[in-house]
């Protein structure tokens, strides 16, 4: 395995109990095979508080949000079972969006030793296929899981995995696809735990534990009221019996006699933290309470108080006045550090806060952020991070960060999201931005226009062309008519509508955009410029694709002989030439050429880049279809089982090139009359459509019919998991014959 951390487990929270009453039952059904999921118990919480009870809340009768504690019995869960060799890998996720839960699955494969190839759903679907069959045991969290989208087809299992959540509700844990996981209600602790609790906190001044017991009774036991209570008698004169005339003060004040116990010792931890720490602590408090409470990167804290020109001294004692009242902690345990702040605080510091304070506060935390953003080479978990709080900016502070046209920080989230890649998670990113620029800025605005173009890749990495030409051809009317069509801009956004028009099926269309863009590039940047080189070979395969195969073959070979001259013929980009034109050929039904230069394509690629690189794979993809064509059947089997392997090993058997792989060399299997064995890897490669794909997906359906094909009727699911088959192979074929590429593709 190599020297690289899985994604690090928050610390458990000063004086942590182990809570063996009320939550034996998480220990109990966390079994091998299982997955718990634990809610906020409604019926046992959930009083109400007002803006009576402090100043600082806005005024109005509000629910006090839950906090039972449920991400702190996830980590003692986890702590214990790797503690005691129960599991020996665990998989810590913040699962408050769907990038976060697959950037997370990212770094835990590279961690593991799998090869992350691939965008980031694809490596995803590359570890749960690992977790699926390994003998380790294992254990994955996903915490903080707000909605079900965040892990849609997200969930791992394994007979020797377990899997926890922590949920906001039962709503958000649907698994899809999967036996209905365990749900346990977490609410407030036990008095017995509670007590213990309280004692264990205040172990410096013994006689502060005078009044504990009654303490505890008007506490309610709820987690976040004892935390913030030990806190600030631990660092304070008082002692139980002061607190609790305090509070009973406070709530006589309130004249609500169902106020939250957690509300009231709310406004008492701002109080002190602001005794500690005058004005820079309340500063700060509302400052945490815009970002994602999961991880907060304490140099943004740092860095927006030096913009204030408040020194480093100051804003380390502002922090630590918080952390002394109960209202954040910091984990030091990591390097850089985060800030953590509990959900439930961060609404109340929110409701606090008026809109004229808001708007300020969440300008001054995207510069901070921006100005601090990771560079490369930082923890991949640090990066997550920061994505997370600038989608909460983005979130919950309405229109500040629009001031002056779109935050640089949204734009730089946004291509972080773009570098992993996540392309279904980029598309919802994008899509609310470009609405939100269209509405505040105007559709002819420079950053609605670049932001719309980022839409536009995204749709295309996500597999939606069509959508994806709507945007383009509206990004390139636009330049050509306030720029002109003989410029970078124009050509660049021809270019792109051209790529876009060629994955959507629309391949004469494409030709005719991309000569158009040829054209334009040919007279901005000159015919051997790159941009010019690239977009010849994009229309290489729009004009194989379009039937126009003697032109395409003239042009493979003129940008060949021009790329050999330019680049010289062992550059990447001339290879990925010569494979253009190998499938020319192949299109052609001249083999034995497309087999010539395949051949050639493969041995420099296993030179240059190894022979598990997935751009040698996909060549030697291409060359098993050559074969397949040829009639050279064995030929073919062979390489195509070759392929099969090498993808499976590198991408994960349900990545899709795995999963189109197996079916073309069932196809070969079937072609040389092996058809038990072509069935049986196509009824595999099925089931792993269903646990994998959505029904409607190009390479589901190929299955599925490819399976019909050959058993004579539609399948049935099968009852027992898919074996932890070998291989992988070049693109699936329908009807037994026709090749399907899905969306991977020999080339660069």
């Amino acid at each position: 395995m190599p020297d690289i951390p899985l994604p690090p487990v928050p610390p458990l929270a000063v004086g942590f109990v182990p809570r063996p009453e009320t939550g034996q039952a998480v220990e109990t059904a966390l079994v091998p095979g299982a997955t718990v999921v634990l809610v906020p118990d409604r019926g046992a919480g959930a009083r109400l508080w007002t803006a009576a009870t402090t100043e600082r809340v806005a005024a109005g009768a509000r629910e006090w949000p839950d906090s039972c504690g449920k991400t702190q019995l996830a980590i003692w869960q986890a702590t214990a079972l790797s503690d005691s060799g129960a599991v020996d890998i665990v998989i810590w996720i913040s699962a408050t969006s769907r990038a976060s839960v697959m950037s997370g699955y990212a770094e835990a494969a590279v961690a593991l030793g799998l090869q992350a190839s691939g965008d980031a759903e694809a490596v995803a679907a590359s570890l749960m296929g690992w977790l699926r069959n390994a003998a380790r045991p294992w254990l994955v969290v996903l915490d903080d899981l707000r909605e079900a989208s965040a892990a849609d087809r997200l969930w791992p299992d394994g007979r020797t995995g377990r899997v926890l959540v922590t949920a906001t509700s039962p709503a958000a844990a649907r698994p899809g696809g999967r036996a209905d996981p365990v749900i346990i209600p977490v609410g407030p602790m036990s008095r017995r735990e509670s007590l213990s609790y309280l004692m264990g906190r205040l172990t410096e001044d013994l006689d502060q534990r005078q009044g504990a017991a009654d303490l505890v009774v008007e506490l309610g036991d709820e987690p976040l009221a004892l935390l913030q209570a030990s806190a600030l008698i631990a660092t304070s004169d008082l002692n139980c019996r002061g607190y609790l005339d305090q509070l009973t003060a406070r709530r006589e004040e309130a004249s609500v006699a169902a106020a939250s116990p957690a509300a009231l010792t709310w406004a008492m931890a701002v109080e002190h933290a602001d005794l500690l720490a005058p004005a820079i602590a309340h500063a700060q408090l509302t400052f945490a309470s815009l970002l994602d409470g999961n991880g907060m990167p304490y140099s943004a804290f740092i860095t927006a108080g030096r913009q204030r020109g408040v020194p480093d001294v100051t804003l380390g004692q502002g922090l630590s006045a918080l952390e002394a009242a109960g209202l954040l902690s910091i984990d030091r345990t990591l390097d850089p550090p985060l800030v953590r702040m509990n959900w439930a605080v961060q609404a109340a510091a929110r409701a606090a806060s008026s809109s004229a304070t808001i708007g300020p506060v969440a300008r001054a935390a995207a510069d901070a952020l921006d100005a601090e953003w990771p560079s490369h080479g930082q923890p991949q978990w640090l990066a997550r991070a920061f994505r997370s709080c600038a989608d909460s900016l983005r979130r919950g502070t309405g229109d500040a960060l629009w001031q002056d046209g779109c935050h640089q920080l949204l734009l730089r989230a946004g291509q972080s999201l773009d570098a992993i890649p996540a392309p279904s998670a980029a598309v919802d990113y994008w899509s609310d931005l470009a609405a939100t620029s269209d509405r505040l800025l105007g559709s002819d605005h420079p950053d609605t226009l670049a932001i719309s173009g980022r839409l536009a890749r995204a749709y295309l990495a996500a597999g939606r062309a069509s959508e994806a030409i709507a945007w383009y051809q509206w990004v390139r009317g636009d330049r050509a008519s306030r720029l002109g069509p003989d410029v970078l801009e124009t050509a660049d956004a021809s270019r792109d509508l051209g790529t876009a028009q060629l994955a959507a099926g629309r391949a004469a269309e494409a030709a005719e955009t991309l000569t158009d863009a040829v054209a334009a590039y040919d007279h901005v940047t000159g015919p051997d410029s790159p941009q010019a080189l690239d977009t010849r070979d994009e229309l290489i395969t729009a004009l194989r694709a379009s039937g126009k195969l003697s032109e395409a073959i003239w042009l493979g070979k003129r940008v060949m002989t021009d790329r050999d001259r330019v680049q010289g013929p062992r550059h990447p980009d001339a290879l990925a030439t010569a494979a253009r034109l190998a499938e020319a050929y192949l299109a052609n039904a001249d083999t034995k050429a497309a087999i010539a230069l395949l051949r050639t394509v493969v041995a420099e690629r296993e030179s240059a880049l190894g022979t598990r690189a997935v751009n040698t794979i996909a060549a030697r993809s291409t060359l098993a279809s050559a074969y397949y064509g040829a009639g050279k059947m064995a030929s073919a089997v062979q390489l195509y089982e070759q392929v099969w392997n090498e993808y499976g090993q590198v991408l994960g058997h349900d990545s899709r090139p795995a999963l189109s792989a197996s079916l073309n060399l069932a196809h070969a299997l079937y072609g040389l009359g092996r058809l038990t064995d072509a069935a049986k890897l196509v009824g595999e490669t099925v089931e792993r459509c269903r646990f994998q794909l959505p029904d409607d997906d190009p390479i589901a359906m190929t299955a599925t019919e490819t399976l019909r094909n050959i058993v004579g009727e539609s399948p049935e699911p099968a009852t027992a998991a898919p074996t932890a088959s070998h291989g992988s192979g070049p693109e699936p074929r329908t009807s037994l014959g026709r090749r399907v590429t899905g969306r991977h593709r020999t080339g660069r």
